[in-house]
C-alpha cells in the first residue's frame, strides 16, 4: 500500500513536470494571446466614449407622527425582521422609485427639457444633443453598425405600418416613435435610482458625455421624482379635499339662500301676530339651523382635508446636493486593461491545453 502511494505521488510529480514543460515549450502562444488581448483592451479603453456621472442623495420624510412605529421598524431591521407596512403605509415603498423613472411621461420630460451647456449659445435638449451635437466614438460606431442593422429593418417596417394605422389609433393613447425608443433605451442605462429601504435614503445618478449637462439632468430627474412622489402620496387626500370643497360650496350657497329668505320673511312680518306666520317662521328657522349645522360641519371637514394634504405631503432632505463632476466615470481604462490581460492569460493556457488534447487524440486515433 505504501509503495503504491509512493508510485502515485511520483506519477503526479512526473505529470506536473510534463505539464510545465509543455507550457514552457508553447509559451509563445500565451504571450501572443496576452499581447492580442492587451491591444484589444487598449483599443476599447481609448475608443470608448467618455462619460461623466453626477449624483445626489436625499431622504423623504412624511409628517404622520408614527414615530413609535418608525422606531420599532428600525429596531426590527437591526434584528433582521421586516415589518412591512405595519405602520399604516405611511412610508413611500422603495419599489415605486424605479417604476416612476421607467414611465413614459418621466422619460419624455427628460428628453424635452432644455439645458445650457458650454460652447453652445442656444438651449439644448437631451434629444437634440444626441441628434445634432454628439459625435460617437469609433468603437460605438462599430457596435451600432453591427448590432443596429436589425433595428433599421424593424424601423422601416414599423414606419410603414404606423403611416397606415395612424388614423385608426385613439389620439388619447401615447405614441412612442422609433427614435424616442432609442433615446429611452439609452436613458435607462444612463439614469440610476437606488433606494435604500433600510437606511431610508435614495441615490439618483446620471451619466452623460458632458459634465454640466450630466449635473443638470440629475437635478431634473430628482425634481421630477419629487413631484411624482408628492402626487402619489397626496392623491387620496387631494381627492377627499376636492370632494369636500364641492360639498362645502354647495351647502354654503344653500345656507346663504335660506338665511336671506329667513331675513326677508322676518322683515315683512315684524308686526303681524298670526299662527300661520309663526309656523312659517319656525319652519324657516329650523331649515336655517339645519343648513347652518351642515355648513359648519363641512367647514370643519374642509380644514381637516387641507390639513391632511399638508400632512401627507412628503418633505425631502437633500443629504448630498448635485455637483458638476470634474473626473470622468467611464471608461475605466486601468480596469479594462487588467480584465483583458487576465482574459488573455486564461485563453492562452486554454489554447495550450486544447492543442495538447487534440494532439493526444490524434496520436491515439492514428496509433
Amino acid at each position: 500500500m505504501k509503495g503504491e502511494a509512493n508510485q502515485g505521488a511520483k506519477r503526479e510529480e512526473i505529470d506536473l513536470i510534463a505539464l510545465a514543460k509543455v507550457i514552457w515549450e508553447r509559451r509563445n502562444v500565451v504571450m501572443y494571446t496576452v499581447v492580442f488581448f492587451i491591444v484589444l483592451g487598449l483599443l476599447i479603453a481609448f475608443l470608448s466614449p467618455v462619460q461623466f456621472t453626477a449624483s445626489t442623495t436625499f431622504v423623504p420624510h412624511t409628517a404622520d407622527g408614527n414615530r413609535a412605529t418608525t422606531s420599532l421598524g428600525g429596531l426590527a431591521s437591526l434584528a433582521g425582521i421586516n415589518l412591512g407596512n405595519l405602520g399604516g403605509g405611511s412610508e413611500i415603498p422603495p419599489a415605486l422609485y424605479p417604476k416612476i423613472v421607467n414611465s413614459v411621461t418621466f422619460k419624455k420630460a427628460l428628453l424635452d427639457a432644455e439645458f445650457k451647456i458650454e460652447g453652445v449659445e442656444e438651449l439644448v435638449t437631451y434629444r437634440k444633443y444626441y441628434e445634432t451635437i454628439y459625435s460617437p466614438g469609433v468603437f460605438e460606431v462599430i457596435k451600432q453598425s453591427i448590432f443596429g442593422l436589425p433595428g433599421v429593418f424593424r424601423s422601416v417596417v414599423k414606419g410603414n405600418q404606423e403611416q397606415r394605422e395612424s388614423s385608426e389609433i385613439d389620439t388619447r393613447l401615447v405614441r412612442i416613435s422609433e427614435e424616442e425608443n432609442k433615446h429611452f433605451k439609452r436613458l435607462e442605462k444612463q439614469l440610476s435610482i437606488v433606494p435604500n429601504g433600510k437606511e431610508g435614503f435614495v441615490v439618483v445618478s446620471f451619466s452623460f458625455p458632458e459634465p454640466t449637462m450630466a449635473a443638470q439632468l440629475t437635478y431634473l430627474a430628482q425634481d421630477l421624482l419629487h413631484r411624482e412622489l408628492i402626487a402619489y402620496k397626496i392623491s387620496n387626500a387631494e381627492e377627499q379635499l376636492k370632494f369636500t370643497e364641492r360639498r362645502y360650496t354647495e351647502k354654503k350657497l344653500e345656507f346663504e339662500e335660506i338665511r336671506s329668505k329667513l331675513a326677508t320673511y322676518r322683515d315683512r312680518n315684524q308686526n303681524i301676530a298670526s299662527a300661520a306666520v309663526n309656523n312659517q317662521l319656525l319652519q324657516l328657522e329650523a331649515e336655517y339651523n339645519f343648513a347652518f349645522n351642515i355648513y359648519t360641519e363641512l367647514a370643519k371637514q374642509l380644514e381637516q382635508a387641507r390639513f391632511q394634504v399638508a400632512k401627507d405631503t412628503p418633505v425631502f432632505s437633500i443629504i448630498q446636493p448635485v455637483t458638476i463632476p470634474n473626473e470622468k466615470s467611464a471608461p475605466r481604462r486601468v480596469v479594462i486593461l487588467l480584465v483583458f490581460c487576465v482574459m488573455g492569460v486564461i485563453l492562452g493556457f486554454g489554447l495550450i491545453f486544447g492543442l495538447e488534447f487534440l494532439k493526444s487524440v490524434k496520436e491515439q486515433w492514428t496509433g
